[in-house]
């Protein structure tokens, strides 16, 4: 755990006791600080009570004491409209920040020198942060993990000599870190997505963009270019004064990292100066995760990682849960659990990754459903729908063969069935939904466990 000294002694309040709340509050009052704990639900209040935390309706508080209000990313800052406790503090004039900006003053307070690599962007972001930190470990480096991945920032091992911080940050994270300096940012694409929380487009590229914008003294900013939005922000980070690696999956850029074929390489003023291939690795397959291998060569060149060890490292990526997750095979058929796949832009990924697909999707469909996904229908034999979306994408599939399975095992039964019957040598069962789970499922990682488990339970499967 981080113990955050830099409110020692102050009055800080907390709003939002989920996992990261209760996390910051143990940190917060390790590093000397008062703490007064509030959520909206009460259950959440009676934990955090029961584990001492100081609890208190921030209704209730004199504002004018408190130092600061810590709010959980999930609670809204500005959008739709600011929460209640967000008002409040505004109105006594108290700095509105999250768990992400305390990290960053208490390592420019103690350990501002440790490398600090921080992600982001509307997808991908998570295997890329998994991967810098899979390659980063297994090139003997201290490295903490966590963020909007896994592990809550302030539990992770404080920053120091030697240490590396690999941290995954969400746009709710960001807009709440006004101070953000990583050693090396990373963004990734900006597509919709969270255009609730942020406004609109624009309102949400502009929060991703602070990231880069706020790499640190002698830091690096890696911007993928593959969309418009991080194209000008890659030119007005650059116009700053500050070290821009362009990443781009569709065109040559002169200093940075693009594709020649299925082999990445590397330019520096045009030249180029290293060349190395993933394409053999399972869990790094698509042009998606071409870009995020670039991202994970570049942050690990920044910290002075020579090239060939990268790339090792790189082939024994084992791949995350429910991105892309190779689950088993009967005979030819291989079952993939891409559940992590929640919008069309994502599921994008996986469709082009494969041909003869037989697809479980569906959900809580998005703004477009699966309208940007067409010109990837040609690639699958049927699709398998699920969910309260099934009518909608059914409309959109028309005469492509299609089944209104209406729950995952189901889909599973049905597609194991034909998949095993079409007799070709590449069949692949996929579930990437393009939709939330809250129609069926609490979350993505409870729907793509629920497959995993349906796959493992079928005659003849072998594990991988």
């Amino acid at each position: 755990m981080i113990a955050v000294s830099t409110f020692k002694g102050a009055n800080v309040a907390v709003f939002g006791l989920g996992g990261s709340g209760l996390a910051t509050c143990a940190a917060l009052k390790a590093g000397g600080a008062r703490v007064i704990a509030w959520d909206d639900n009460p259950a959440s209040v009676e934990k955090a009570s029961a584990a001492g935390f100081e609890t208190q309706d921030l209704r209730a508080i004199d504002w004018s004491s408190v130092a600061a209000l810590v709010l959980a990313p999930g609670v809204p800052l500005t959008h739709p409209a600011p929460h209640w406790s967000v008002s409040l503090a505004r109105m006594g004039k108290v700095e509105v920040i999250g768990d992400i900006e305390l990290f960053c003053r208490e390592r420019r307070a103690n350990a501002p020198a440790s490398p600090f690599i921080a992600i982001t962007g509307t997808n991908g972001k998570s295997t890329t942060t998994a991967l810098i930190a899979h390659v980063l470990a297994k090139t003997g480096h201290d490295v903490q993990m966590g963020g909007n991945i896994g592990t809550a920032i302030l539990s992770l091992e404080a920053p120091g000599t030697g240490r590396v911080h690999v941290v995954e940050c969400s746009s709710f994270q960001i807009d709440l870190a006004p101070s953000l300096d990583a050693s090396v940012g990373i963004l990734l694409n900006v597509t919709p997505d969270h255009l609730d929380r942020h406004g609109d487009l624009a309102g949400y590229a502009a929060v991703k963009e602070r990231l880069v914008a706020g790499v640190g003294p002698g830091g690096t900013a890696l911007i993928g270019v593959d969309d418009n939005h991080c194209q000008a922000i890659a030119d007005r980070v650059e116009r700053s004064g500050k070290p821009v690696v362009r990443l781009s999956i569709r065109n040559p850029v002169a200093d940075g990292l693009s594709l020649d074929g299925t082999d990445i390489i590397r330019t520096k003023a045009g030249a180029v100066t290293y060349r190395f291939s993933v394409a053999g690795v399972g869990s790094l397959r698509g042009g998606h995760n071409a870009q995020n291998a670039m991202a994970a060569f570049a942050a690990c060149e920044a910290l002075g990682i020579a090239p060939d060890k990268i790339v090792a490292a790189m082939k024994s990526f084992p791949g995350l849960a429910h991105r892309m997750e190779q689950v088993g095979r009967i005979g030819h058929v291989l079952f993939v659990n891409d559940s992590k796949a929640t919008n069309a832009d994502s599921a994008e990924k996986a469709l082009s990754s494969f041909g003869n697909i037989y697809w479980i999707a569906g959900g809580k469909q998005k703004e477009g459903g699966i309208e940007p996904l067409r010109p990837f229908f040609p690639r699958i034999a049927r699709t398998y729908l699920i969910g309260a979306s099934s009518d909608a994408f059914a409309a959109t599939l028309g005469d492509h063969p299609h089944v209104m399975a209406g729950t995952l095992d189901k889909a599973v039964a049905m597609a194991a069935i034909d998949a095993a019957a079409s007799g070709t040598t590449d069949a692949v069962v996929l579930l990437s939904p393009a939709c939330a789970s809250y129609d069926q499922f609490p979350n993505f990682e409870i729907r793509g466990k629920a497959f995993r488990d349906l796959v493992l339970a079928l005659p003849g499967v072998k594990a991988i």
